[in-house]
């Protein structure tokens, strides 16, 4: 938990207001459900199935106790969890020794989306989030196949400026040779 973040408060949206709080262990189902409704998530195993529910927890119980990460969760009037997305507060020595706010798993229901849900996420990101932390940089990744969402970030003012790489680690310990 970021503890500089002032939690829950409202999001507006040109149709309704919303409430933006933490993940609590009682909403890992429909965190689940939100990455499954994704389709490049569901391609990489997010799935929601039962099974992976002990991964799930255990990595949602990290995030939640851990002072640098946030997981938010957009709720409804009637308390549906219809968006979510991770923060990470990352200091550093570049740039004269900025802090980041790095934003990852941004996910709004697909029967929501364009809807302005996300616009209220960001821009609480960008004017609200981003202050409390100390942070002068806020930066995000995105798969390359996210075309639409690519638009979206630009059109909030985000700059393509940098390409990311990632390196896959076998779960499995590696064997000395």
């Amino acid at each position: 938990m970021i503890a500089a973040l002032t939690l829950p408060t409202t999001l507006t949206t040109p149709g309704q207001e919303l409430l933006l709080r933490r993940a609590t262990l009682a909403d890992l189902d429909a965190l689940m459900a939100l990455l499954a409704d994704d389709p490049i998530s569901a391609s990489r195993g997010d799935l929601a199935k039962e099974s992976d529910l002990p991964a799930y927890e255990r990595a949602l119980a990290d995030l939640i106790d851990d002072p640098a990460n946030e997981i938010l969760l957009v709720v409804d009037a009637a308390e549906a969890v219809i968006a979510t997305m991770q923060l990470t507060r990352i200091p550093g020595m570049a740039r004269r020794g900025s802090t980041r706010l790095l934003v990852e798993a941004v996910r709004v229901s697909s029967s929501l989306r364009s809807g302005g849900v996300g616009t209220a996420m960001m821009r609480w990101v960008t004017d609200v989030a981003a202050p409390a932390t100390g942070s002068s940089i806020v930066q995000l990744t995105s798969d390359e196949a996210r075309v639409d969402a690519h638009r979206f970030y630009e059109r909030l003012g985000f700059v393509g400026s940098h390409r990311g790489f990632k390196y896959a680690v076998d779960a499995a310990p590696r064997q000395a040779r």
